[in-house]
């Protein structure tokens, strides 16, 4: 015979769940969560080290990068399912293809919530994979919203002693009162994405990097890993992965620059990153084949033009003004090149680009400093005024943007010994 509790708790999963029938029907639900973890964010953290104390019932972890946003969700829910009851867990799938889809997997997971296993005891209902959290049209219906609340009303009720939420979800609007509610009930981690446009996510993405290749029992040689970061970019999922085919490639030995060259396919990041890195090499046939090939695909000639060339010459244009004037020691560790540049007064550093937090992002003028002994001062100048060049004719002419790009690129690292 079914427990009189699992009768008396479980209700309809239909789409017309309204906040005033749950709570109405959730007498022994009306109570506050009261956790010292309850309402608490964190950008990006470590389930492990992070873990709220067990009386918190409500886990969220959210954001644009699905890898480590399911990566953490799945390390929690192993953490407090109950081991020894398979029926424990139960997941409810939260991709939607349209309004009926959303409405019909809140009512599932407000169903989840409200019935306990077959044989009593404690419960963890993962929503996985939300995708009507955010700002699309599915996320904005009127019946999304309302069945969305009716979510939001159940946790605001309280949730039951013996039931625990993990809610993943990709894309998440932070102005949407589901959001604002979540954080305040519930323990809530976002892993977004680096985006590559800033500054500095080199550098944190190498850490990510490092620390999994660490895990993986995989080295990197020198320059080896911080050529795989610009070649492949943010996208962990796809880091990942190809971390995974180098490690097998080279197997006990430490992975090289040639071997991230021979198998990783490079992302639009890598592309980008291949042409700057042919221009940094005054490799002139390798640069004209990247653009050609680029622009075969589709990318904007001024999208090639400001992504790749421009912040490539101002990189080793700052690099080596910056070597050649203070004498900087280009051969040793990023930290200790770091140092020295954070050492020069501020009237020698005030040009330099910066990161969020106001410091200098002398990462990718750590990776120019390598190879800007290639050009003279005068020349990377005379090459900043040729791209200013460049954009004009690209913008204002009806010059053929393949022969502009090619114009430039072959004054900038064009043989001027003659």
């Amino acid at each position: 015979m079914t427990p009189l509790r699992v009768i008396c708790r479980k209700k309809s999963a239909a789409a017309g769940h309204s906040a005033i029938a749950l709570r109405s029907g959730a007498g022994n639900l009306a109570r506050r969560v009261e956790s010292s973890g309850a309402g608490t964010s964190t950008e990006g953290t470590d389930p492990d080290r992070t873990m709220p104390k067990t009386s918190a019932s409500l886990f969220a972890f959210f954001g644009t990068d699905d890898a480590r946003v399911k990566e953490a969700a799945l390390r929690l829910s192993e953490k407090i399912a109950p081991r020894d009851d398979e029926f424990a867990l139960e997941v409810v799938s939260g991709g939607a293809d349209n309004t009926e889809d959303a409405v019909r997997i809140v009512g599932r997971t407000i169903e989840a919530i409200q019935t306990l296993p077959f044989f009593g005891g404690e419960k963890v209902v993962w929503l996985q994979g939300a995708n009507f959290f955010g700002d699309s049209q599915t996320a904005k219906s009127q019946s999304t919203l309302g069945a969305v609340e009716s979510l939001v009303a159940l946790f605001e009720a309280g949730l039951p002693s013996d039931v625990k939420v993990i809610i993943s979800a990709g894309e998440i609007d932070k102005r949407r009162s589901f959001y604002k509610k979540v954080n305040k009930i519930g323990k809530v981690e976002i892993f977004d994405k680096e985006d590559t446009s800033k500054q500095g996510w080199e550098e944190k993405v190498g850490v990510w990097v490092a620390e999994r290749a660490r895990q993986r029992g995989i080295a990197f040689a020198p320059g080896a890993q911080e050529r795989f970061v610009l070649m492949i970019g943010s996208e962990t999922r796809l880091l990942d992965s190809e971390m995974e085919k180098l490690g097998l490639f080279a197997g006990d030995r430490p992975v090289t620059e040639d071997d991230v060259d021979e198998v990783c396919a490079a992302t639009h990041t890598g592309a980008i990153f291949e042409i700057g890195d042919a221009i940094a090499r005054r490799d002139l046939p390798r640069a004209l084949e990247l653009i050609d090939r680029q622009m075969r695909r589709g990318e904007s000639p001024i999208g090639i033009l400001l992504a790749a060339i421009v912040p490539r010459v101002r990189s080793l244009l700052h690099a080596r003004d910056l070597v050649t004037r203070h004498r900087l020691r280009v051969g040793r560790s990023y930290k200790a090149f770091e140092g020295e540049v954070n050492a020069l007064p501020g009237s020698e550093t005030a040009h330099l680009p910066r990161k969020k937090d106001g410091g200098i992002s002398a990462y990718p003028l750590f990776l120019a400093a390598q190879v800007s002994n290639r050009f003279t001062v005068e020349e990377l100048r005379d090459a900043l005024d040729a791209c200013l060049e460049a954009n004009s004719r690209l913008v204002t002419t009806q010059l053929d943007a393949r022969l502009v790009l090619d114009q430039l690129v072959a004054r900038i690292l064009g043989d001027r010994s003659s």
